[in-house]
């Protein structure tokens, strides 16, 4: 049985907290009893309890600057999310060198830096935990994700290479595998495509629990990686995916 009150007295900062997955994730973390504080590029409408502060992880001034303020609100930082993310599609041939260097600094480099800054705060904790957000397509070959798929490949290794070099620092470090989640960038995605209808019926069956992830799933996996409850787990990805990573169905008949 989970405790309801399993991160009472920890504090927590979220990256792109401020819708899907990472918005769940804050509100799981803060409903488990962590204080949580959530950096975004548009933090305004966070919701209480949860404190919004601004942050472009793009930039390390920026990044520093809020992770020193929610370490002072907060009273120290014992867990980190890396979710703050985006999205690209296309072959190699259809995203420029520009776009390239934009996805790998958010999806990457922003990782390096709001890491970066939270570690001397992270070392004063007894419970230290880092989360990062991954992805299906770092493990498997998606058609049309070429940009993406190398961002969240970079983020996989470097979850594995971060966990190497902290562990005895008392700190761990995990990522979380989804699969096609129901969030607003997909929203976005289906919007845009000639059919939607169709677009999402072939993203649900494509996963062998024919459905989308829904945030709440990948936030309570998050959650438990953060916790002390997973306490010898690290260097770890979990797939939270309907089984997209290692199923092989038989086509259903019909």
């Amino acid at each position: 049985m989970t405790d309801r009150n399993e991160l009472a007295g920890l504090t927590a900062v979220v990256t792109g907290g401020a819708s899907g997955i990472g918005l769940a994730t804050a509100r799981l973390l803060a409903a488990r009893g962590a204080a949580v504080a959530v950096l975004d590029l548009a933090p305004d409408g966070v919701p209480g309890p949860l404190t919004g502060l601004r942050a472009d992880v793009t930039d390390d001034d920026s990044v520093r600057g809020a992770v020193r303020v929610a370490a002072e609100v907060l009273g120290g930082i014992d867990i980190l999310v890396n979710n703050a993310g985006i999205g690209a599609t296309g072959t190699i041939e259809d995203n420029a060198d520009e776009a390239w260097h934009r996805v790998l600094d958010v999806n990457v480099l922003g990782i390096v830096r709001t890491t970066r800054a939270a570690l001397p705060y992270l070392r004063l904790s007894g419970a230290a935990a880092v989360v990062n957000t991954c992805s299906i397509a770092a493990t498997a070959g998606l058609p049309q994700r070429a940009l993406y798929s190398a961002s969240k490949g970079a983020v996989l290794s470097l979850t594995l290479a971060m966990a190497a070099d902290h562990v005895r620092e008392g700190i761990r470090v995990n990522c979380v595998n989804p699969g096609t989640v129901d969030t607003p960038w997909v929203g976005r995605l289906l919007d845009g495509a000639a059919d939607p209808a169709t677009e999402r019926a072939a993203l649900e069956a494509r996963q062998p629990s024919g459905r989308l992830v829904s945030a709440d799933e990948v936030a309570a996996a998050i959650t438990y990686l953060a916790s002390p409850a997973a306490g010898s787990i690290t260097g770890t990805a979990l797939a939270v995916d309907g089984g997209m990573a290692g199923l092989r169905l038989r086509p259903a008949r019909t």
